[in-house]
């Protein structure tokens, strides 16, 4: 059966349902889709067609006893920081280069229950800290809508895997943007959950107050499918929430009447790119057409937030990296006559040069006679920027704003790094207070695609799928593929 990759969910979950296609031929098919095109982009970096395809078969033998779960036999791509057994964690670094985690996380584990075939693992920024994925030990991930642009980052190996068909769903992980940037690079949905409406379990951490799982699929539909399964309560992780709601049921409500969306004054002080401001324009009146009131808010704080999130995020960075020294697991510097010579050498060797960066950042800012200076100061301004979310969400529902200031940027764009950081402006506000947010496709610059970006209240997650999913049903923007991967 050809061109299953264009087919959503819904549709594979039919054709597995009524026994037109087995989950072992439907693995099979990707499997095959990696193999081909895989070299091309380096998406996914830890793959094993005989893991899969074993994995496929004990699904299949399940379903002629009984079908208990919808997403039986449906691939998944796994970002390659969520621990699993089944195929090395490597988190892009030399670090963790050889790494085989011996427990799965609450998410695989949820993934695994449902019945979702775990296909491999996807390429991503070393430690999820980069805007590009061009700091990955195992090579720069490209763009499938055009090779020589990047295809965002840190989640950048699972965006350009999905938009080139590899998997029908990924995982990947947000922490200032890390799920929304790619997708509106590489033409997808992504949504980063309410904080503590997916286990952390098992994630490995970049900034622990600010990781959040999330999926990444063509549709917001598609993303409901997956919030189904992952957004349990894990009594092993103290942040996680309940969150009882039915995504994918939810999408069949009408939208609301009188749904308000806000939009930020303060974008007119941003330098933005005329295509995403034609698309941005264009979002805004597709959006009317489905009954939507806009109204002029302010978020004052928001390019405050930029400043607080580097300082908070290489400070919790700087912490939870601290244990990659050598002495217990991952890369080692052998040789070495002292403890103190081992632990330097290691940490030098293994790390590359963005993680170093943010690690020495975040000492910085912790160290005595600083801490109050910058990091104190920084949690100030998140608190500030709290408290004028609360006081936005009371006048209106959602806020809408571009995802990224640009279409996909070419390799190489960015000398200096605090250039590549400002990238992430419009995504770091929703990281800084838990809040919900979604990326999904509003236009084209050439071959290139554009996201829009909604951000929603706490545990409203379901409204932003929802709304999304109404506008798609609109507009089409998410049934348009690379061409060289149609």
């Amino acid at each position: 059966m050809k061109n299953l990759h264009t087919q959503s969910i819904r549709e594979l979950i039919k054709l597995i349902e009524n026994r037109l296609i087995s989950a072992y031929e439907l693995t099979s098919y990707f499997c095959d889709r990696i193999q081909t095109y895989n070299s091309k982009i380096n998406a996914v970096i830890s793959f094993d067609k005989d893991i899969a395809l074993d994995q496929a078969k004990q699904i299949d033998h399940r379903i002629t006893k009984k079908k208990s779960s919808p997403l039986q036999g449906i691939p998944i791509l796994q970002k390659d920081l969520i621990c699993s057994t089944k195929f090395k964690t490597t988190c892009g670094s030399k670090m963790l280069a050889n790494y085989q985690s011996p427990f799965n996380a609450h998410v695989v584990n949820l993934c695994d229950a449902e019945g979702l075939i775990e296909i491999g693992k996807t390429n991503m920024d070393e430690f999820a800290m980069g805007s590009s994925n061009e700091t990955s030990y195992f090579g720069n991930v490209l763009n499938p809508w055009e090779h020589t642009r990047v295809p965002g980052g840190s989640s950048g190996g699972a965006a350009a895997a999905v938009a080139a068909g590899f998997a029908p769903l990924a995982t990947g992980s947000d922490t200032g943007g890390s799920i929304r940037q790619p997708s509106s690079f590489c033409g997808l949905t992504g949504l980063k959950p309410t904080y503590g409406a997916v286990s952390r379990n098992g994630l490995i951490a970049f900034a622990s107050s600010l990781d959040q799982i999330g999926p990444m699929a063509k549709s917001a539909e598609d993303c409901a499918y997956l919030m189904d399964v992952i957004t349990k309560k894990d009594p092993k992780d103290s942040t996680s929430q309940q969150y009882d709601m039915q995504f994918v049921d939810y999408l069949k409500n009408d939208i609301p009447p009188k749904i308000k969306i806000g939009i930020p004054k303060e974008l007119k002080n941003f330098t933005i790119d005329s295509s995403v401001e034609k698309a941005f324009g264009e979002t805004v009146q597709s959006l009317k057409g489905l009954n939507v009131e806009f109204v002029e808010i302010s978020l004052s704080s928001m390019e405050l937030a930029l400043p607080a999130y580097y300082i908070i995020a290489p400070a919790e960075c700087s912490s939870n990296l601290a244990r990659y020294n050598g002495a217990l697991f991952g890369y080692r510097h052998e040789g070495d006559n002292s403890l103190q010579e081992m632990y330097s050498k290691t940490r030098t060797e293994g790390f590359g040069k963005e993680v170093k960066r943010r690690i020495i950042i975040g000492t910085f800012v912790l160290s005595k006679g600083f801490q109050g200076q910058y990091y104190q100061k920084a949690l100030s301004l998140c608190h500030n920027l709290k408290m004028e979310f609360k006081k936005i969400f009371s006048i209106c529902d959602f806020i809408l704003t571009p995802t990224i200031s640009t279409p996909a940027f070419e390799f190489n764009a960015y000398k200096n790094p605090v250039e590549m950081y400002q990238s992430d402006l419009f995504t770091i506000p929703a990281n800084l207070c838990g809040l919900p947010a979604i990326s999904f496709q509003a236009g084209m610059h050439g071959k290139l695609p554009i996201g829009a970006q909604l951000i929603g209240n706490h545990f409203k997650d379901h409204e932003l799928l929802q709304l999304v999913h109404h506008f798609q049903k609109a507009t089409g923007w998410h049934e348009i593929y690379p061409e060289d991967y149609q």
